[in-house]
């Protein structure tokens, strides 16, 4: 008996600890003419151990290729979609064809419904309500306990970031946000958002440090009360916690759906920076940041595959890989 509580408590902790080696993913677009096949992609992921993926759109080639692969999907709505999907019949028709049909074996995790929809385009208006209308089309197929339907931000929705502490919502993005907020919170889900230290400090250079930026500064850079930070991700993300706390949601959790940097293509945009960033943003996840210290950040990374239909310049050098899949960094992903 002793003994068959120690292997399943050996097996609980395994798991867990398989939970916290899987808290990054790595985002995968296909705006490239020169990648490679969906399936070839889906084993690149297996065969680095990378548990987890984003994708931006429900191709049916991807979601094919995923099917029994045990690989964990945020499956994003475009924002083009949001009009419609804020319909109630074409949302359930949309989830239908895209995700119950195969929930079987692909393992959706969360619906991005919009990627960094700003408050004041057209299509905002359409984000909650097409949220809801997905949440219950995946409620009536019993499917709420495993996939949570959220949107993916970015933290230009920030009015103050500086320090994390004074983190809030702007004026102009308080009242787009705040519901959204509050259906997550309803809902148990997760708020999305793409956090990039490498578009902070080119914004900013005089001020930030690339040091900051890097995750290499040997020591706390900016101190904000009784939280030390020594780098510009967890700055950044912690003034979205605090944002978040200032909207009512003080326990809402925030999951990283995008943080990159280039390797060329403009300012500090290298193969040695963008290394450095990567390597260190694996190994930080794992740490939380000190608003949340000791839970793990779940990340995704941008992007696996440089993309050369991207516009020209930085966005076509995101790439963890070139498109004939050799790694452009040493990276452990587990």
């Amino acid at each position: 008996m002793a003994m068959t509580i120690l292997l399943l408590f050996g097996l609980v902790i395994s798991r867990l600890a398989l939970s916290d080696a899987q808290s990054i993913g790595v985002c995968y677009g296909k705006n490239g003419n020169n990648l490679p096949s969906d399936q070839e992609v889906v084993s690149l992921f297996q065969s680095n151990g990378i548990g987890r993926v984003r994708i931006y759109d429900p191709n049916r080639d991807t979601l094919e290729a995923l099917r029994g692969s045990n690989i964990e999907v945020i499956l994003g709505v475009p924002n083009d979609n949001l009009p419609a999907l804020a319909g109630a019949s074409a949302a359930a028709t949309w989830v239908q064809n895209n995700v119950v049909a195969y929930s079987s074996n692909v393992r959706f995790r969360y619906i991005a419904v919009g990627n960094e929809v700003p408050p004041g385009d057209a299509n905002a208006q359409y984000v909650l309500p097409a949220m809801q209308n997905i949440h219950a089309a995946i409620a009536s197929a019993n499917l709420q306990g495993q996939i949570k339907v959220s949107t993916a931000i970015d933290t230009t929705l920030l009015g103050s970031s500086y320090p994390p502490s004074a983190g809030s919502f702007s004026a102009g993005a308080s009242p787009y946000i705040n519901p959204i907020i509050n259906f997550l919170q309803t809902n148990g889900a997760p708020l999305l958002a793409n956090v990039y230290p490498y578009f902070s400090y080119t914004g900013d250079p005089q001020s930030i440090a690339l040091s900051y930026a890097l995750f290499t500064s040997p020591g706390v850079v900016v101190q904000d009360g009784q939280y030390g930070y020594q780098n510009l991700f967890d700055a950044l993300l912690d003034s979205l916690y605090a944002a978040l706390e200032k909207s009512g949601a003080p326990n809402l959790n925030i999951v990283v759906s995008e943080s990159g940097w280039p390797s060329e293509g403009g300012t500090a945009a290298t193969a040695d920076n963008a290394g450095t960033f990567y390597r260190n943003l694996i190994n930080h996840a794992k740490q939380g940041t000190p608003r949340r210290s000791g839970q793990a950040i779940e990340t995704y990374l941008f992007a696996m595959f440089d993309e050369n239909l991207k516009a020209a310049g930085i966005e076509q050098h995101f790439g963890l890989f070139l498109p004939n899949k050799q790694p452009k960094y040493q990276l452990t992903f587990g």
